[in-house]
């Protein structure tokens, strides 16, 4: 069955798998005590660290294990805040960080701090200008990442970094995405990353202080990884991410080269064979194993179940996905469609084969759950003389209301699409909808299907968003 979710954990790489074992059985002693079984650990602890830091392009000693990546961006965002906290309490932030970084960001605000997010255009990058126009005086940390783990979209990381070099602020980036391609560029001050992306084990996390950089660390603290990440650390399963980090940087110039011809094939073909789809993303500046796209008129829960039951592990940023039935952060900040999204993310090995299958089936999966759903066929849109009686005056005043109150994506979208050819050129359709993927996703099928979008008025029950028809 292929697993197309490596953007979520990658498979355990083989090199990761052997060491592991084998730091099992050399490793389990403390490596800060100073008996053979402690020395032994701790030149195996070294060694890691030493392979670690070359892989990212830093000192060995600027760079100490955590549990994980999310408790690497925790400790990191709060130990800089700490320590600058004299110049200011301002946080600056990409608004398609990882939700490790929001939910910090969050924290920082409920203690007094402040916040700004800097918004992306639709590819899902930040503007280098607007970035480093909101820093301030008294910005104590800047955040971004150097790639989005939901669209693959690349940020200008070292330019960003270079204008908070200049605004004397230090910028933290999270490289979970990207770190096993490759080291990030630029002159960053603290770095993030998490073993489980590149093949290495879960439970693994690595930060990243550049000396000179105040950092201050939060807790309790003792006398291990430099008092920032306290604990006996995981010997095996860091030496098994150090080792694995090493060995897929070692493929990633020829694997990245295969992947990236994968996934733009992907990126053109879901675009010839599935109707009424929104590939997102930056098509050039981009992870080379991951592609995201949008289906109008389908239930992102039933589009993966689906796949999953045809044989595909795929992941999404839809709506329908999760517990909070909101639109994914990332797919609203970017204004681009959230029904019916799917994300491709292909672990390294991935057979050109098994892509092959998945385009060949994936335009039927689409079509089936948009026929559960009783979607519109695209090329054939409901008559007007089909209308109902009521649907019928309101065609011949020009105006039709859709009552979707309770009814969540896509289900909004699907009435639109069901009456807007019943209302003559000029007129409007109104859908009330509660679904807070509704404000993302009606005016994303206006921009798809060529319509306007007039705008929207919050009612005592759910939102009136108001469509006219151009063609």
């Amino acid at each position: 069955m292929p697993y197309f979710d490596a953007a979520s954990a990658a498979p355990l790489h083989p090199v990761a798998h052997q060491a592991l074992l084998a730091s099992l059985d050399e490793g389990w002693a403390d490596p800060a005590r100073l008996y053979r079984e402690g020395r032994r650990a701790r030149v195996l602890l070294d060694a890691a660290r030493e392979a670690a830091a070359d892989a990212v392009g830093c000192r060995p000693d600027e760079l100490v294990f955590t549990p994980s990546g999310t408790h690497a961006v925790h400790t990191g965002i709060a130990g800089a805040l700490a320590a600058r906290r004299r110049v200011g309490r301002h946080l600056v932030t990409s608004a398609v960080e990882h939700s490790s970084v929001l939910h910090s960001a969050a924290a920082h605000a409920a203690d007094g701090g402040s916040v700004t997010e800097v918004g992306v255009g639709r590819l899902g990058a930040v503007a280098v200008g607007e970035f480093a126009g909101a820093l301030r005086a008294d910005t104590a940390l800047a955040c971004l990442q150097s790639a989005n783990h939901e669209v693959g979209t690349e940020q200008p990381v070292a330019d960003v970094a270079q204008q908070c070099r200049r605004a004397g602020v230090p910028l933290l980036v999270d490289a979970a995405q990207s770190l096993g391609w490759g080291p990030v560029d630029g002159e960053w001050s603290l770095l993030t990353a998490s073993a489980h992306k590149w093949g290495g084990p879960a439970g693994v996390g690595l930060l990243v202080v550049r000396k000179g950089v105040r950092f201050a660390p939060r807790g309790a603290a003792d006398e291990r990884e430099q008092g920032r990440s306290p604990g006996f650390v995981n010997l095996p399963a860091v030496v098994a991410a150090a080792a694995s980090l090493r060995a897929v940087r070692a493929e990633a110039q020829a694997e990245a080269a295969r992947l990236r011809e994968l996934v733009e094939r992907i990126r053109a073909r879901v675009a010839e064979s599935v109707a009424d789809v929104e590939v997102v993303g930056d098509a050039v500046r981009r992870l080379p194993h991951l592609v995201t796209f949008s289906c109008l008129y389908v239930d992102g829960e039933s589009l993966l179940h689906a796949l999953d039951a045809a044989g595909f592990s795929v992941s999404s940023g839809s709506s329908c996905t999760s517990s909070t039935l909101t639109p994914s952060h990332v797919l609203r900040a970017m204004g681009v469609l959230s029904e019916g999204n799917v994300r491709v993310s292909l672990p390294r090995g991935t057979a050109a084969e098994e892509v092959e299958r998945f385009l060949e089936v994936l335009p039927g999966v689409v079509q089936g759950v948009r026929a559960e759903l009783g979607a519109p066929v695209p090329e054939a849109p409901r008559a007007a003389a089909g209308a109902g009686p009521a649907v019928g005056a309101a065609v011949a005043a020009g105006a039709v209301t859709v009552d979707a109150l309770g009814k969540r994506c896509p289900i909004p979208v699907i009435e639109l699409a069901k009456v807007i050819g019943d209302v003559p050129v000029g007129g409007t359709v109104t859908v009330l909808a509660d679904d807070a993927a509704a404000r993302l996703d009606i005016p994303a099928w206006c921009g798809m299907r060529g319509q306007e979008y007039v705008g929207e008025e919050v009612r005592e029950r759910g939102v009136a968003y108001v469509v006219r028809r151009v063609s």
